[in-house]
């Protein structure tokens, strides 16, 4: 966290801002600038409007480095601060809690510069309305780099406004007609859905695999968990094949191992960075963020079920002990993330000196440290070293004279030491704000998890956050985005509340809860009402009674986290086949036609859609069982013994009540039995355990 460097003599702060007052961390660290920071809305507009001065807008989030960057050398600045104060008003947003406007001026940026956007994101909007006329990145104090001075920046951009304003009004009507062209229409009606993107998308994953070290393309590498979850979503689908596609699986198990091995994956604490640096999986840009590590958390807690590799389902557990230790509010929900750098410097915390860590050890453990983890090679960190594994276990067991039990017992001792040691040092600064939606993604992963790993510790994490959820921002039939301090504002978005459903759902695999069942329900309805784009079909990011901007955004690209124009489809199928609910699985159809031209055209960039086209060409099984508490759950474990991805199970005791018609149908019998339903199709009862196996053998899913 940046620290202020104005102080009255007093010791207290020698500027304040209308950032002090809010609920993001990212924010409240900007409130002592010389900046005379406004958050997003109607103050800053009114001001705008009365000075006749652009706003200049700042969007970031509090775990980026270059954010934090950006104040030391800027915003901190009292010579930039006047430039500033002088020309703009000034707005500061949270790309966490405003991905909406995040949304919206990224895309703008890319349009008016032609290059990638990022964070910080820096634009320029007209005083009246909010249209953006300039923008970039990051831009250093001094030019450097190809990049202008950001004083100079300054200066010319308040000088075209004030000297070149028809210009910029023609330029703003080009930008908001690309804007209107931006969705496009949907698949004609007699469009046949097929199985074409599924299989474009498995040949481009081939084509840019890396075969050595794991991933796809070259550096910075990113984790991608739903590129690796729709690997073995297609080798599950050819396993019954007479040539099952084991290059899918190999693919993933390459990636998940290298990532679990590297510098990516905390060999100390547990938890992922955000992305490597490197080809090799070897050095991370150090911030750890939520949605990364609940969605590997499912990942690996899946490949730990397909393969049965112990690597795999040790990466997942340890995932979830850093959420439930590092990330888990004493009131039940996740916070956001943990920042790259701590006093300054990036990955100090992690990173090791020879030293420290010989200094530390017994001789037997260092003997088999170093080794493991690299301390024998040359430092690859600034002069220090950042942990990742560089042998086997047995190939240091042989070095070493011992067995590799014994090799495992003495990393284990020497991890224990070090761990101790580092938590004594400045630790990073983390983002205690709780996202709904992101809080969603570790539910669904904590979910999958207990369920693959047979631990119910995982559940009752999943479970107290979806509590929080429920209690602190479930207002009057509606979501809200996100909670600090006990402050829950802002409309939720789309994403919030399918992927909440979606995580709802999975956590009733685990155990079955009526009312929970039924707020899932509640939360897609809410989607339909609200976000359903009834004419093309597909959904808005924001709801009908959002706050107005310059675009309403509806996304059909998976980013760092899912579209959630995928998840609602998957998530609508899968509850329309169970709930017998014709609407939903309707509007699913309508979404996967509305992003048809897309899939067709880059079917990698949309897996969470490609997940939810695969259930519409082959709708998944969905088993009910009833029977007595201890029955339906034995027969739920038998189940999870396999990866069936495209499978639910609801273990629903006899004496459950409040459910949906199309679950109460389902009766209990004088013993325990299960229903097998295939799209809209269920079997007569199943009233052994067998006989259920025998049958899903016979269509393995």
């Amino acid at each position: 966290m940046t620290q202020t460097a104005h102080l009255n003599s007093d010791g207290k702060p020698k500027y304040t801002n209308r950032l002090i007052t809010e609920t993001s961390p990212y924010l409240q660290q900007h409130a002592h600038n010389p900046v005379e920071w406004y958050p997003w809305g109607a103050a800053a507009f009114q001001r705008a409007l009365t000075e006749r001065k652009p706003i200049h807008l700042s969007v970031g989030y509090s775990a980026c480095r270059w954010c934090h960057v950006l104040e030391r050398e800027s915003f901190e600045d009292e010579a930039t601060a006047r430039l500033l104060n002088e020309h703009f008003i000034n707005i500061k947003v949270d790309r966490e809690e405003r991905p909406d406007i995040d949304r919206i001026y990224q895309i703008a940026q890319q349009m008016l510069t032609q290059r990638g956007g990022g964070w910080p994101l820096t634009m320029f909007l007209t005083h009246d309305d909010q249209r953006p006329f300039f923008g970039g990145t990051y831009f250093p104090p001094e030019a450097r780099h190809g990049l202008p001075a950001f004083k100079d920046v300054l200066l010319r951009v308040a000088e075209y406004y004030r000297d070149h304003s028809p210009e910029l009004r023609k330029q703003n009507e080009a930008l908001m007609a690309a804007f209107a062209e931006i969705n496009p229409p949907p698949a004609a009606s007699d469009t046949q859905l097929s199985d074409a993107p599924l299989k474009a998308c498995r040949a481009q994953l081939a084509r840019s695999f890396d075969k050595h070290n794991g991933g796809f393309g070259g550096a910075p590498k990113f984790p991608h968990p739903l590129t690796i979850e729709r690997l073995l979503r297609d080798w599950r689908a050819s396993s019954t094949a007479t040539e099952p596609d084991l290059q899918a699986l190999y693919m993933a198990s390459l990636t998940l191992r290298r990532m679990a091995e590297g510098g990516i994956n905390d060999q100390l604490g547990g938890g992922f960075c955000r992305y490597s640096v490197d080809e090799y999986w070897m050095i991370p840009h150090f911030e750890k963020m939520l949605y990364d590590n609940g969605a590997l958390l499912a990942t690996y807690a899946q490949a730990a079920l397909a393969s049965g590799d112990a690597l795999y389902a040790d990466a997942a557990l340890e995932t979830a002990a850093w959420a439930r230790q590092e990330m888990q509010s004493p009131q039940g929900g996740y916070y956001s993330s943990l920042d790259a750098d701590s006093e300054g410097h990036e990955g100090k915390f992690y990173v090791w000196s020879r030293e420290e860590i010989e200094g530390a050890l017994t001789k037997d453990e260092f003997a088999v440290f170093a080794p493991y983890y690299g301390i024998d090679q040359p430092p690859n960190f600034e002069g220090r070293w950042h942990l990742r594994v560089c042998a086997t276990r047995e190939a240091v067991a042989k070095a070493v004279g011992r067995t590799p039990d014994a090799v495992t017992a003495l990393l284990k001792s020497a991890a224990a030491k070090l761990l101790a040691i580092r938590a004594q040092r400045v630790r990073p600064a983390r983002d205690e704000k709780i996202l709904t939606s992101w809080n969603a993604l570790m539910i669904r992963g904590m979910a999958i998890a207990a369920r693959a790993l047979r631990r119910d510790d995982l559940a009752t994490s999943a479970t107290r956050a979806l509590d929080f959820i429920r209690r602190e921002l479930w207002r009057d039939g509606r979501l809200l985005a996100t909670s600090m301090d006990g402050r829950a504002h802002l409309n939720a978005y789309l994403d919030d509340y399918v992927y909440l459903a979606d995580a709802v759902l999975e956590l009733q695999q685990v155990r079955f809860r009526s009312e929970e069942l039924a707020f899932a329900r509640e939360l897609l309805e809410v989607v339909l009402r609200h976000f359903q784009d009834g004419s093309a079909g597909g959904f808005y990011f924001t709801s009908d009674d959002h706050e107005t901007l310059i675009q309403r955004p509806k996304s059909f690209s998976d980013d760092a986290i899912p579209a959630g124009n995928g998840i609602a489809a998957l998530v609508l199928q899968r509850m329309g086949h169970l709930l017998g609910e014709p609407r939903y699985l309707a509007a699913a159809e309508a979404t996967l036609r509305t992003a048809w031209p897309a899939l067709l055209q880059h079917p990698q960039a949309h897996m969470s859609l490609l997940a939810a086209l695969e259930e519409f060409l082959s709708p998944g099984e969905v088993v009910i069982i009833r029977g007595t508490t201890d029955d339906v759950g034995s027969w739920s474990r038998a189940l999870a013994k396999g990866f069936a991805p495209r499978r639910l199970v609801l273990a629903i005791p006899a004496d459950a009540t409040g459910l949906p018609p199309a679950l109460a149908d389902k009766a209990p019998l004088a013993g325990t039995a299960a229903y097998l339903c295939r799209g809209q199709v269920c079997s007569e009862p199943l009233e052994s355990l067998g006989a259920l196996l025998e049958q899903l053998d016979s269509a393995a899913m």
